[in-house]
């Protein structure tokens, strides 16, 4: 029994530290669900098919960037169900399943895998810009993988319709979120990380 007296006021401070950090990034990841819902009312239609221009994608990119694969995905994955549950979340204030199974569905699932994507290439240690540009290209390809196809079998369009109504009108925008999330990332990141290892501590 005595010698493990001693343990215990160790363990009880890692215990502490350890729920004040998932305190903390409960609220971040809270906070990055409101931003990706303020993003989706962000909405300009597009003549060429139902994929509307948003904002959304850059906060989730954002997301997987700061938060990390866990907490980002925490915060999509509520703003999904959020949605889902009939709140008004989705791009234009539209919300429920029929949007999550629509056109638009492969977008909105393919934001877990860009949030992932982004979370697990720049997870560990001080991410390079390389590594920052990689990470954002690369959920980037995977949320068109995933909405591309999805809005092709949903619209029943060919492989040239699907691409001209679901990728090509934002390529321009892709570059321009990219460049903006890269270097708010190089700017912000290493002060947000220091922020929570400095939390941790105290």
């Amino acid at each position: 029994m005595s010698q493990n007296q001693p343990n215990h006021p160790t363990q009880a401070s890692e215990d502490t530290t350890v729920s004040r950090t998932d305190l903390r990034m409960t609220v971040y990841a809270a906070l990055f669900t409101a931003l990706i819902i303020i993003g989706g009312y962000v909405s300009i239609p597009i003549p060429v098919g139902p994929v509307p221009i948003v904002l959304a994608d850059f906060f989730v990119m954002a997301a997987g960037l700061f938060l990390g694969v866990k907490w980002g995905l925490t915060s999509v994955a509520l703003y999904l169900c959020l949605g889902a549950l009939g709140l008004p979340v989705f791009s234009s204030g539209t919300s429920g399943l029929a949007i999550l199974f629509g056109p638009t569905g492969g977008y909105l699932i393919g934001y877990l895998l860009v949030v992932a994507a982004v979370g697990l290439i720049t997870g560990k240690g001080q991410p390079s810009t390389a590594r920052i540009l990689l990470a954002l290209v690369a959920g980037n390809i995977l949320l068109y993988a995933a909405g591309v196809p999805w809005l092709k079998a949903v619209m029943n369009l060919s492989w040239v319709g699907a691409l001209v109504a679901g990728l090509t009108p934002f390529i321009p925008g892709i570059i321009i979120k990219i460049a903006v999330v890269s270097a708010l990332g190089r700017l912000l990141l290493p002060r947000f990380k220091q922020t929570l290892a400095s939390a941790s501590l105290q």
